[in-house]
């Protein structure tokens, strides 16, 4: 089982900017050791002569074709319901100061 010292989860603190409490370090110590062994077992599968897999599904380009749709509306209506045009656009309060 690969071991993760204190030392190095105070390490990754820093360069993670987490101020982390001791009993936190004891926690990720463990929990990030775990991880570690398990990726060694992984490490450790034969993979000889298997193709590298991207996707299981078999789906390929699912996308809608992009066609216009036309809705029976015109601009001159979807404005004259708004509360403040210019320039023939929408009118909106400035939102970034």
């Amino acid at each position: 089982m690969t071991k993760i010292s204190a030392a190095e989860i105070r390490k990754l603190a820093v360069l993670s900017r987490l101020r982390l409490s001791e009993k936190e370090i004891e926690l990720y110590q463990k929990d990030l050791s775990a991880i570690l062994s398990y990726v060694q077992i992984l490490n450790g599968a034969d993979v000889a002569g298997l193709e590298p897999t991207s996707q299981v599904t078999g789906l390929a380009n699912v996308t809608r074709p992009d066609e216009p749709i036309d809705y029976k509306v015109t601009p001159e209506m979807l404005l004259k319901n708004a509360p403040a045009v210019k320039d023939h656009q929408f009118k909106v309060k400035r939102i970034i100061q």
